[in-house]
């Protein structure tokens, strides 16, 4: 069985996005879930006043608990970049995030 759901989301100003899927299937005895999100957001720049742009940032955990028999998988990446069109300054953020999940599914009796 496999179960999907996608989501698209735009602020009525379009300067914020919203990308996010999400996939839960059962097969073989384990059931995975794996979520995957995006967000955007674009800010404009008065002045050419770049100041200081925000580090990027990477942020992966990974954990496993054999007793109850679960895994599960998570990172973020979040960083920015700037873009000119016309004579604007943008600064773009952006954040990505994977989240994975395993587990065995319970024999019915």
């Amino acid at each position: 069985m496999r179960d999907l759901l996608y989501k698209n989301l735009t602020s009525s100003d379009g300067k914020k996005r919203i990308l996010a899927s999400s996939e839960i299937v059962d097969k073989e005895g384990v059931r995975s879930i794996i979520r995957r999100k995006f967000v955007c957001m674009v800010k404009e720049i008065k002045d050419n006043k770049m100041g200081e742009k925000p580090l990027p940032y990477l942020y992966v955990l990974k954990e496993r608990n054999t007793f109850e028999q679960k895994e599960r998988f998570y990172c973020r990446l979040k960083g920015s970049v700037y873009a000119v069109s016309g004579r604007r300054l943008f600064l773009i953020l952006y954040t990505h995030s994977l989240k994975i999940s395993l587990a065995t599914l319970q024999k019915q009796p």
